[in-house]
C-alpha cells in the first residue's frame, strides 16, 4: 500500500497524462489533516471546504470526479457504511490499516485492526500477481444499546446515546 504526498500524487497524474490541480491538491490535504478515525463523504467535504475556504469554490461535481480517481489510484479509501452513501478516508500503509464495525440501527461506526485479514488479503493478491492497494472488512452488525431496547422492534424515534451526531 502507497503513502501518498503532493509530489507522488502529482507523479502519478503525470503519468495518466492529468494535471495537479488546486483542487485536487487542496481535496489531499484536508483527508491529509483529518483526525484519526474521520470519514468523509462527498458532501461533507463540499460543507467543509465551503465553511473553511469560502473565497475558493470547488463544486460538488468537482469533488466527486476527484474522489473517484484518488480512491482509483489508491490514495482514498472508499468506504460503504450504514448511512447509505459513501465516505472516503486516507488510505494508510499497512502500520495503520484497519476496517470497520458498524451499527446499521445507530451508525456508530468502530474501527479495529486485524493483521488476519491483512495477510489474507496480501497473501491472495500475491499469489494472483496482483499489487495490493486495499484491503476491507466491513462487518455490520447491532450494537448492545439496540438490543437492549428490543431489536429489532426498536421505535423509530429512540435515539441511540451512541450514534454519530445524534442520528438514530
Amino acid at each position: 500500500m502507497y503513502s501518498y504526498d503532493s509530489s507522488t500524487f502529482r507523479n502519478e497524474l503525470n503519468q495518466l497524462g492529468l494535471r495537479m490541480t488546486p483542487q485536487r491538491e487542496t481535496i489531499l490535504d484536508v483527508f491529509r489533516e483529518l483526525p484519526k478515525g474521520k470519514h468523509l463523504s462527498a458532501e461533507d467535504l463540499h460543507n467543509h471546504l465551503q465553511e473553511v475556504e469560502p473565497d475558493r469554490k470547488i463544486s460538488l461535481s468537482t469533488i466527486y470526479r476527484s474522489l473517484k480517481l484518488m480512491t482509483h489510484l489508491g490514495l482514498l479509501r472508499e468506504l460503504e457504511l450504514a448511512e447509505g452513501h459513501k465516505h472516503y478516508e486516507l488510505n494508510q500503509p499497512h502500520p495503520h490499516h484497519h476496517h470497520h464495525l458498524v451499527c446499521v440501527r445507530c451508525n456508530r461506526t468502530i474501527e479495529f485492526k486485524s493483521d488476519s485479514v491483512l495477510k489474507v488479503s496480501m497473501k491472495t493478491s500475491g499469489k494472483e500477481g496482483f499489487h495490493l492497494l486495499d484491503c476491507q472488512l466491513t462487518i455490520h452488525g447491532v450494537c448492545v444499546e439496540a438490543l437492549k431496547r428490543g431489536w429489532p422492534s426498536v421505535p423509530e424515534e429512540w435515539m441511540c446515546p451512541h450514534a454519530p451526531t445524534g442520528k438514530s
